[in-house]
């Protein structure tokens, strides 16, 4: 299908990759967007690896299954690069995000990246334990999806947030998250 755009998660359960998986379909729904978002789980337990999902479409989507040829890879978790090939399926001209405090070029070099796929790296992780005093770095690795990708505006992005964590979070979490996705959208490094 044109015009899709299909993002695949990995993480650790309790790192936010499902909100973070609905938070960017939602912010891309305002728009006018179709979406999809969808969670794969594994053993249902803090800490174990999970996968999401997430398509974006300018048509209806048709498909409904697992996206295995990823155009966008978000890694949470940079251990999990040992122990998953988060790189299975992407696309020759993929782009890859991970949460790490590694430059782009190392990852490049330590997962022997092709030169095709873009590779974006951002503390995710210091942003998230500095601002909102907890290692939960899916807002700040959302704030680095959209500036690296273009794909999704940060406004809409914040736009989104405040309504999705507006009914859950006291004020104070909420503009910390808020600050988290400026911070990552303005640190990540990209090659």
């Amino acid at each position: 299908m044109q015009n899709m755009t299909e993002i695949r998660w990995h993480a650790r359960a309790g790192q936010g990759a499902v909100t973070a998986s609905k938070l960017v379909a939602e912010t891309a729904l305002l728009k006018g967007r179709y979406i999809q978002a969808m969670p794969e789980y594994g053993p249902e337990r803090t800490g174990a690896p999970l996968r999401a999902f997430t398509r974006i479409s300018d048509a209806p989507i048709e498909v409904h299954n697992n996206i295995t040829d990823p155009d966008i890879v978000v890694v949470l978790d940079h251990t999990l690069l040992d122990l998953v090939d988060v790189l299975e399926g992407i696309k020759p001209d993929g782009t890859l995000i991970i949460n790490s405090l590694l430059a782009p070029e190392e990852v490049r070099v330590k997962l022997n990246i092709p030169a095709g796929i873009k590779v974006a790296t951002v503390d995710a992780s210091g942003i998230a334990v500095k601002l909102i005093k907890r290692d939960i770095p899916n807002t700040p690795i959302c704030g680095a999806l959209a500036a690296v990708t273009g794909g999704i505006e940060i406004d809409a992005l914040k736009e989104q947030l405040l309504g999705t964590f507006g009914k859950k979070f006291s004020q104070e979490i909420i503009d910390a998250n808020l600050q988290c996705v400026d911070e990552a959208a303005k640190e990540v490094k990209v090659a």
